[in-house]
Order: structure tokens, then sequence, then C-alpha cells
């Protein structure tokens, strides 16, 4: 087979993906064409481009979606490839087909192997054929409810239900007692139409605690087929992966060789070309360790990085010489696994995984680790797209130290304008299950509200954000003290909590609290605080952020290492504060739109009963009453977009 050329590439993506592509056809030589929708005018893959097409549109179905959009966007560039990145087309046969169609090259799996084994059905099927086990289900195309039932039935409890199609945890419902089979599967099916069009189901027996093992394989058109190992993608929260490294804590060199063996043959049985992921459940609850197919994708994976790093390999140069059809560089027995990698998934979303939207204010990426990202100060994390900012990955030589130097980047990132989940993921990489390598799938559902627990400020935390918010614009007086005592109250969520402060001069300022009295050391360089209160020292950085009410987002890095939001309340009524307006209305978290409304005016509601739901960044978020009340009015209708800290429902007291 003649190789191809490829001398011009138009990225269908967006965001870090998109970045990432480009670097790699950039150092190859290949000019490369962005394309934006109208809320990425200004992202840093539009500028680092050497063309630019505007999709117009603002939503993922206007844009980024747009088939016909995208082709004519490479008619217009003049470009003769088409890279999709991961999520929006890229395990899309129709588009694949449609981009063939063109005249164009596809860097991706030929439409008929995306087909084969997109859905996961029918993957499951292929594999039943070519001996890679499954999980006992039902994956039949009678999609009734009385069939699902009477499936249910036979393969006993607990078990799976999930969407055909599609990823990302969406569609995807645990059943462990028959009462909630209906609503599950209303549910799924009810998301999986929204998320990818198709709300087909299967069912299958589910593990409770298995570990998430996924294969890298790559294919070239000329019938080679090797694996890159395995990535063990285990924490993740609601089906979605936040922490992924390779080799995995529970494979050794034989289970290696066979989850390679599986997903080569999976692969070759469809005619597999290009980059792609085969994804097990290891069930390591008997004496052998088991391991069964979960789904196939038909893409680069988010995570691919990792496996970069343990091989020294790029893989969006494999697949793109794949496309020009030049062989694999590699045979299987070449391929060397070095060291340890560990990725986290950056996101901008609070402690309770609900995702966030904002501007950043100020951003800093760490030294000597990947930082894979779309961030600058001015970035605008919209709700139109998913939540996740970007990856950090380390590499080393060991576990430990590749543990080790990643909490070490998170400590030297900063975020700040919206919330985001870099504390928290510092804190699951230092828990002890994870560094035990003990880390399963249920481990956040275990362990993240004592993971919350330890990222709440306490005491010295609270005194030293409280300063930051003060000292954030102009640093204590530097000659003379001061000797009035200025009270200082301060919000941080419910709470509130109250300070005298006194300057002395020279960056020293004294703190009374309701207890003792402190003494503090305040200095500047650059954008940060240098803080020191009862012998320990502390970098502070604080934003103010825009707003209803205005708040203050401070990154502490000391003792701990914690995020916090406070507002000055120093000036405000005591009524006015967030547990006041909690207790008089339910208000928007996030942006996003109103799918569902589940209550009317007059109605009662109990505490915990779903209000409505917001859909969001990709998914649909329940939001519940916060107490027992009656339904006084509602400000809102279905349909409509909703902003952060609009009023949705107002409360008054139940009889």
């Amino acid at each position: 087979m003649n190789a191809m050329s490829i001398t011009r590439l138009l990225i269908a993506n967006r965001g870090e993906i998109a970045r990432r592509v480009i670097r790699t056809a950039q150092r190859m030589g290949i000019a490369t064409v962005a394309v934006y929708s109208d809320a990425d005018r200004d992202a840093l893959h539009v500028h680092e481009a050497d063309t630019a097409v505007a999709l117009g549109g603002t939503l993922s179905a206007d844009s980024y979606l747009r088939i016909d959009k995208l082709l004519q966007a490479a008619r217009d560039s003049g470009a003769d490839a088409v890279h999709p990145g991961y999520g929006f087309l890229s395990e899309n046969a129709d588009f694949a087909q449609a981009v063939i169609d063109a005249g164009l090259t596809w860097v991706g799996p030929p439409p008929e192997a995306i087909r084969a084994l997109g859905s996961k059905s029918a993957a499951k099927a292929l594999a039943l054929r070519h001996g890679v086990p499954c999980l006992p289900g039902y994956l039949g195309a009678d999609q009734s409810d009385a069939t699902f039932t009477a499936q249910a039935e036979q393969l006993g409890l607990p078990l799976m239900v999930k969407a055909v199609a599609g990823g990302g945890g969406r569609g995807m419902r645990l059943v462990s007692d028959m009462a909630q089979l209906l609503p599950a599967l209303h549910s799924a099916r009810s998301e999986a139409l929204a998320g990818f069009g198709n709300g087909d189901l299967l069912m299958e027996r589910a593990l409770l605690r298995p570990r998430h093992i996924e294969v890298q394989i790559m294919a070239d058109k000329h019938g080679h087929c090797i694996h890159l190992g395995e990535r063990d993608c285990s924490v993740q929260r609601r089906h979605q992966k936040i922490i992924e490294e390779s080799p995995s804590p529970a494979v050794d060199a034989a289970l290696r060789e066979q989850l390679g063996q599986a997903a080569v043959a999976l692969a070759q049985s469809a005619g597999y070309v290009g980059a792609g992921t085969v994804e097990f459940l290891l069930d390591e609850a008997q004496s052998d360790k088991l391991f069964y197919l979960m789904e196939m994708n038909t893409r680069l994976q988010v995570e691919h990085p990792v496996t970069e790093m343990l091989t020294g390999l790029d893989l969006v140069e494999w697949q793109l010489r794949i496309a020009r059809g030049e062989p694999l560089p590699l045979a299987q027995a070449d391929v060397r696994l070095q060291g340890h990698a560990i990725e986290v998934r950056l996101c901008a979303e609070d402690e309770h995984f609900t995702p966030q939207t904002g501007t950043v204010l100020a951003f800093a990426a760490p030294e000597g680790l990947r930082f894979d990202h779309a961030l600058q100060v001015g970035s605008v994390v919209t709700p139109h797209y998913d939540a996740m900012l970007g990856k950090l990955i380390a590499h080393a030589p060991t576990r430990a130290e590749a543990i080790d130097r990643l909490c070490a980047g998170l400590s030297q990132t900063t975020v700040l304008g919206l919330p985001t989940n870099r504390a928290f993921l510092a804190a699951c990489l230092a828990h002890p299950v994870f560094r035990a390598g003990q880390a399963l799938i249920p481990f956040l559902a275990e362990h993240a509200d004592g993971l919350r627990q330890s990222l709440q400020a306490h005491g010295d935390a609270r005194t030293v954000a409280a300063l930051a918010v003060l000292y954030a614009e102009q640093s204590p007086a530097p000659a003379l003290a001061s000797p009035f005592t200025r009270p200082v109250r301060m919000g941080m969520g419910a709470d509130t909590f109250a300070l005298n402060l006194q300057e002395l001069g020279q960056g020293q300022v004294r703190i009374q609290t309701s207890e003792t009295a402190h003494q503090a050391s305040v200095q500047r360089s650059a954008e940060r605080l240098h803080i020191t209160l009862n012998g320990c020292r502390w970098q502070a950085h604080a934003v103010a952020c825009a707003g209803s009410t205005p708040r203050w987002h401070v990154q502490l890095q000391g003792p701990e290492s914690l995020e916090l939001w406070l507002t000055d309340l120093t000036h405000s009524a005591p009524n006015t504060g967030a547990s006041a307006q909690a207790a008089q209305s339910l208000r928007a978290p996030f942006n996003g739109k109103l799918i569902a409304l589940h209550v009317q005016e007059g109605q009662a509601v109990q505490q915990g009963d779903a209000v409505l739901v917001i859909e969001s960044m990709k998914l649909a978020h329940v939001l519940n009453a916060p107490r027992d009340a009656v339904v006084h009015s509602i400000a809102v209708t279905p349909g409509q977009q909703v902003g952060p800290g609009q009023v949705l429902v107002q409360w008054k007291e139940s009889a």
C-alpha cells in the first residue's frame, strides 16, 4: 500500500485535545486547521493553529456536532485530512464515512469498525464469537420494559443498565433491587437519547468491587496490531475517570499478556485500524483474577498521555502515520514499558462533583510536569461543554515517586476564579488506600466524604485565608502602626467567623479571635502573599470573583493545601449571608438548562425531595429540597437557561 500525503489537517475538536493534535502535527510539518464555536472565539487552539474556521453557534449541536459545517470548513481551508480528537464525533461512523466520501483522509478507524465496536452490545456479541470473556447479560434488540424485566429475573441481581452508544458514564445505572429496574431503564434511556441520539440499552451482571483496566492498542492498514500495556482507571466519579495510571498495581506480566491478547483479538476481528482502547473489568475476588470486556473506545483516549510517558511514544504521530498508510514502527516484542505514570483530570467542579462555570482569573502551571490544557487568564468555562480543564501527568521510576511528583505538581498549579478539583485530587493521591495500590471502582463512594472533610479549613487556615482576602490588593502598612482595632466578619459556605485586626507596621498584624490572640506576618512577592502564623508558613493567593454576592477564591499552600471561597461580610447585615439565602430560596449552583420541574406552587416538599433537573456540561443534575418547606413561587420554566445564584424556587414554611 502506497503512503498517502497529509499536508493540511483539520482538527474537528476544541480545547486541550485540539492543542495536543496541533502540537504533534506542526512538529511533523503538517499545517493545521482549527474550528471553533462562538463560545471558543478566543480559545488557545484557535490562535495556535495555522488557520482557524468559525463554525458559528454556541451549543455543540450547532457547531462541533455539525458534520456539514465541519466538511465545509475542510473545503474552505484546503484541508486534506480530519482528526476527530475524542468526544463529539470521534466515534461517529457517519462522520467518518462523510469525511472519506469527501475525498479526505480520516485519522481514525474505518467506519465499519466503528459500527461494529462502537455499540456496546455489538462489541460484546463480536467478543463472544472470538473468545473474549464477557459478563452474562442481555444484548437483544427488544427494548421493551417487559423483556428487560424478564431478563433481569433470569440474570439475578445486582445488574448494570448501560446505554449501547456513547460513554463517559452517561446512561449507566446500577440496579440492586428489582424495584429500581424500571426507573433505571427510563432515566438511562432518556439520558442516552439526549446525549447520543440513541436510547437503546443493554444489561449485564454487575461486579460491585472491580478494577477498571483498559488496554491501548494500535493497528495499521497492513494487518498488524499490537498493544501498549494497560492503564488502571478505577478512581472515578459518576462512572467518569479522574485518575489513571500505568502499569496497574494489580496486573503482572502474565495477566498483561492475557489482557493484551484479548484486546488485539477483538480489534482484529473487526478489521480495526488506528488507535483504540479496549476496556475491561478486573475481578480480584477470586483466587484467579478474572477479567470481562466492558467496551471498546474507537478513538484516542483522554488518558493516552499515561501510555506515552511509559513508552516514550507519540500516539498522535502514530495515528497520523497509520492514516497515511505507513506500517507500525514497532512489533509487539519491541514495546518497552519504563517506570510508572499517573494522570489526574483537572475539572471545573465543586467538592460534590457538580460542574461549575466561570472565568479563570489567575493561572500558573507547575514546573517539571506534563500538563495538557487549554487554560489562560481570561478563559471562560461555559456550560456548553464538559467540565475537564486539563490533565496533569507525572512519570517516575517508581509508583511512589510518580505519586509524590504529581502531588507536588498539583500544589504548584493555580487555577482561580472558579471551583476546581485540584485539592481533592491531591487528597486522593495521598490517601493510604490509593497509596497502597488498593483503590477499586468504589473508592470514591467509600472515601469521598472523608476526603472532603480533610479539605475543610479550620483554625489557622481560616485565619490565613481571611488575611489573604483582606490584603490581596494591598499589603499591611509597611511602617506605621495603627492604634485602632478593626472588626472583620467572613462568610465561608454557610458559616461565618469573626476576627479583630490591628496593624502593627512592618507587615505585622495582631489578630484576636473568640478564643485567643495571635500575631501574623504578611509579606508580598508578585501575586502571592507569604503569611506566617503561629510559627507556620503559608503561601496564599486570592482573587475577587464578580457576582451577585462578590466572593474571594483563595488558594493556600502550607501545612495543608486548601482552596476556599470566602465572602467579606464585614459591612453586611447579619441576615444576608449564604445560610439566610438558602433558607428562603433554591438557587442555581451553576449555568445550565432547566430540563425538568417536579414541583408546583403550594406543594409541600420534604428535605431531599427532587425539585428540578438542570442539564450542564453534558450531564443531568437533580436539585433537591434543602429542608421541609412549601413552594411559594417558581421563577423559571423548563427549557430556560439559568445562571449561578439565580433564584429558581422561593420557599415558605411548611404547615
